[in-house]
This record gives structure tokens, C-alpha cells and sequence, in this order.
């Protein structure tokens, strides 16, 4: 009787403690799956600033399946303005896949008349089989043979009838070109006076301020690396532009031409002075007053002195 009593109380035990066990296990695994989904959930969070990785892998994975959406399905104005933003490499490139839309000729039209501005064959009727495509191509073997041998790229642009044989037009092809090399740009330019008068003739200077057009001028006729007779030449030519283009300035400040001319050495050689590393001692404001002035007595002090602020604080005029 005692050993059963015993055995009962010993199975209560044993099952009150199985049960015990269960609910911890089960309490603990629980817990640990809720530390995981906390984990794995703030990872998510924490990824891409805030975005969920999971999702966005999903949606990247869909595209992928889907795969570049096809140019061909949308509307063709904007089918167009995508492909505009390509270069011709590009474009050639988009041609194989959408030979439509990449040999529309309003796209290289674009192209020809961003990189080259001015072009003879722009205000001609087309000639037979003419297209933008291949004009672009003829434009940029032309601009390299201008960049080797300016005289012969000048020459292969009128063998294509793209230029006019006319100084002026030369000159409105370079002012409005940016492709060309600007050291063979000079050399033909000190060569052919004729198209250096007329590209002058193409900047417009009213209403600004002398050093601030001297640097425009300096960006597309580029000043030679030594002293010489063609920048004497270059400032001649760019003070009579600038007299021309602002008379109302020169009467009420009394410059002339040859004023202007003094002016601009005086700019160049403060340019130097201020830029150059090997000149220790620079020139100072008062200084500069004192020298402009001996070469240009009407001259006001408070003008010159303008003027050495703005290369003070700018820069170089012909860097």
C-alpha cells in the first residue's frame, strides 16, 4: 500500500515537472523567435536609410525578369527628349537597338548645331541624300583635320560645301565652335588677319566692365604664350572693338582707343603680377594707380583702382 501511494505521488511529480519543462521551452522559443523578427526587421530598417532590403531586392529582381523598358512603347516626343541626352556614340550605340528613333534627324540635327554652331549649310536647301548623320561625321573629321592642319581642315569644310570660301563665314564657324584646337586656332588666325578682323566684329561688349570682356575675348581668341606683334595686335583690334561698343562709357570716362590699349597692357601685367608664383614682391593697389596713371593722365583714380580689385578677386584676364 505505501510503495503504491508512493508511485502515484512519484508519477505527479514527474508529469507536474514534464509540463514545467514544456512551458519554458515553449516560452523561451517563443521569445527567441521575437528577438529574430525584431533583429532581422530593424536590419531592414537600418539598410538604405530606412528602406526594407527585402523589398527592394524583390522589386529589383521583377524589373530584371521584366527587363529595360522598350523606347519603342512610349510616346515618341518622349522616346525623343530620352534620347536626346546622348552624345553621337551613344547614339550610334541606340541606333542598333532602335534604328527609328536614334536616326530621327531632329536628334542629330541637335547634335550638329550644340557642338558646331555656325555652319554654311545650315541656311541652304539640302542637297539630295543630305542628312544631319552624316553631316555630324563630315563636322568632326573636319574639325579633326583642323586641330592637325587648320589650312587643310578649312579646306576639306568647303570641299564639302559646309563652309562658304568667305572670311565672315570662317569666322562666325570658329566663334561659334568650340572643338577646335586653340593652339592651331592661333597660328591660322595670326595667318589669316582677314578672318581675325571679322571674328572680332562678333563680340559684343556694351555694358561691360573692361577686364570682364577683356577675359571673354581672351576665351575665344586666345592670347600667344610670349609678348609679341600679334598680342599688340590682338589689344589693338580689341580697344577699337570696345570703344565701339560702349561710346557712352568712353565720353563720360574720356578714354580713347589708345587709352584702352594702355589700360589693357596695364591688366595683362597685373594679371602676371598678382598669378605668377615666382613673383614675391606684388604689386599693391596704390601702386598700380600711380603706374596707370603715368600712361593715362584722364583717367580717374577711383576707375583704376576698380580695375585692380576685379583682378584682384577674379583673376588672371587672359588665363
Amino acid at each position: 500500500m505505501g510503495q503504491g501511494l508512493w508511485r502515484v505521488a512519484r508519477n505527479q511529480q514527474l508529469q507536474h515537472q514534464g509540463y514545467a519543462g514544456q512551458s519554458y521551452l515553449s516560452r523561451e522559443h517563443g521569445r527567441r523567435i521575437a528577438a529574430n523578427n525584431v533583429s532581422n526587421t530593424n536590419h531592414r530598417k537600418h539598410a538604405q536609410g530606412g528602406i526594407d532590403i527585402y523589398h527592394l531586392l524583390k522589386a529589383r529582381k521583377s524589373k530584371e525578369q521584366e527587363g529595360f523598358i522598350n523606347l519603342e512603347m512610349l510616346p515618341p516626343e518622349l522616346s525623343f527628349t530620352i534620347l536626346s541626352y546622348l552624345n553621337a556614340t551613344d547614339l550610334c550605340l541606340a541606333s542598333c537597338v532602335w534604328q527609328d528613333l536614334a536616326n530621327d534627324e531632329l536628334l542629330w540635327q541637335g547634335l550638329c548645331k550644340s557642338t558646331w554652331g555656325h555652319c554654311s549649310i545650315y541656311n541652304k536647301n539640302p542637297p539630295l541624300g543630305f542628312s544631319f548623320r552624316k553631316l555630324y561625321m563630315q563636322l568632326d573629321e573636319g574639325s579633326l583635320t583642323f586641330n592637325a592642319n587648320p589650312e587643310e581642315g578649312v579646306n576639306y569644310f568647303m570641299s564639302k560645301g559646309i563652309l562658304d570660301d568667305s572670311p565672315k563665314e570662317i569666322a562666325r564657324f570658329i566663334f561659334c565652335t568650340r572643338t577646335l584646337n586653340w593652339k592651331k586656332l592661333r597660328i591660322y588666325l595670326d595667318e589669316r588677319r582677314d578672318v581675325l578682323d571679322d571674328l572680332v566684329t562678333l563680340h559684343n561688349f556694351r555694358n561691360q566692365f573692361l577686364p570682364n570682356a577683356l577675359r571673354e575675348f581672351f576665351k575665344h581668341i586666345h592670347a600667344p604664350e610670349e609678348r609679341g606683334e600679334y598680342l599688340e595686335t590682338l589689344i589693338t583690334k580689341f580697344s577699337h572693338r570696345f570703344c565701339a561698343c560702349n561710346p557712352d562709357l568712353m565720353r563720360d570716362l574720356s578714354l580713347s582707343p589708345d587709352a584702352v590699349y594702355v589700360l589693357c597692357y596695364s591688366l595683362i601685367l597685373l594679371s602676371i603680377d598678382l598669378t605668377s608664383p615666382h613673383v614675391k614682391n606684388k604689386m599693391s593697389k596704390r601702386e598700380f594707380i600711380r603706374n596707370t596713371r603715368r600712361a593715362a593722365q584722364n583717367i580717374s583714380e577711383d576707375f583704376v583702382g576698380h580695375l585692380y580689385d576685379n583682378i584682384y578677386l577674379i583673376g588672371h584676364v587672359a588665363a
